[in-house]
């Protein structure tokens, strides 16, 4: 069914913890083997907002996925903390991003996004393509 697909390639998501780190490290073994660029890698649950202070602790360990980025030598696109915001907006159906912008999640999103694209600022973009 994916046949007609054109891929440009596989952004592989991680949490910090070493099981997962090393599941993303086989993801990365199948992608290589089979010629299918890796974009990058995002380390996902890196730390926690809290929802009263906005401080992020990490209450996981950290640098997982930087390490394997760095290791394997592909882009580490960056670390996305959990962040209630985040659930709130998904299960209300609002954009995550325009509607807590300043957010450390949605900053960081933006980071990424930038990265991907290879432009400065996502935020950039989006007011030019209104």
């Amino acid at each position: 069914a994916l046949k007609g697909v054109r891929v440009d390639g596989a952004v592989l998501v991680t949490t910090p913890q070493a099981v997962a780190v090393g599941d993303v490290r086989r993801e990365l073994t199948f992608c290589k083997k089979t010629g299918l660029k890796v974009i990058g890698i995002v380390e996902n649950m890196s730390g926690f907002v809290c929802p009263n202070c906005n401080e992020c602790t990490n209450i996981f360990s950290s640098g997982g996925g930087k390490a394997l980025a760095e290791h394997s030598k592909v882009p580490f696109l960056g670390s996305i903390p959990i962040e209630p915001a985040l659930a709130t907006a998904a299960e209300s159906g609002k954009n995550f991003i325009t509607t807590f912008s300043t957010s450390e999640a949605a900053v960081r999103f933006k980071q990424m996004f930038s990265r991907i694209l290879g432009v400065e600022s996502i935020d950039n973009e989006m007011d030019t393509s209104s």
